[in-house]
């Protein structure tokens, strides 16, 4: 499945050092991967040797357990998507603000769907931590989320900065 990739150059500010903006594409390239062509062994591949600390606590540590995460996700909503609105980098950290919908219908519609908080901690070009924060928009995905959301699937904590 491919979605429309995401134009990089929209997000990038004039006052970002070479390295902010580095660390911004870095991000981007994941999340194109990941979360909108669901090319889950070319993750797998590319960031086999990431020492990836994840902080969301339902979602295993490492590359690994976040590509668990997502081969189930990809099946249950093969339409998934993420439309990233907001990017802010701060040194090693990016963050995206981002709108997710799991129908292709409901892309756009502010009604529907995540709203999302992702931050990673970028080390020497390597995605090393991620942290974020889920908000479900609409009934059927704060039902979803309240049910599936409940299994603490690693021990790193949320707020925890490593």
């Amino acid at each position: 499945m491919t979605t429309k990739a995401i134009n990089k150059h929209v997000f990038m500010k004039q006052h970002w050092s070479n390295q902010d903006k580095q660390n911004a594409e870095v991000v981007l390239d994941f999340v194109q991967l990941l979360m909108n062509n669901h090319d889950l062994d070319l993750i797998e591949k590319k960031y086999a040797s990431s020492q990836y600390i994840q902080h969301n606590r339902n979602i295993g540590d490492g590359i690994t357990g976040l590509v668990q995460y997502f081969r189930s996700l990809s099946k249950q909503f093969p339409e998934f998507s993420y439309d990233v609105k907001n990017i802010m980098v701060d040194g090693d950290l990016v963050t995206l603000h981002s709108h997710a919908t799991v129908k292709k219908a409901h892309r756009g519609n502010d009604r529907k769907g995540f709203n999302i908080v992702d931050t990673w901690r970028i080390e020497e070009g390597e995605l090393v931590e991620h942290w974020d924060s889920i908000q479900p928009l609409d009934n059927v995905m704060r039902f979803y989320y309240w049910i599936t959301g409940g299994k603490i699937r690693n021990q790193n904590g949320v707020f925890k900065v490593n």
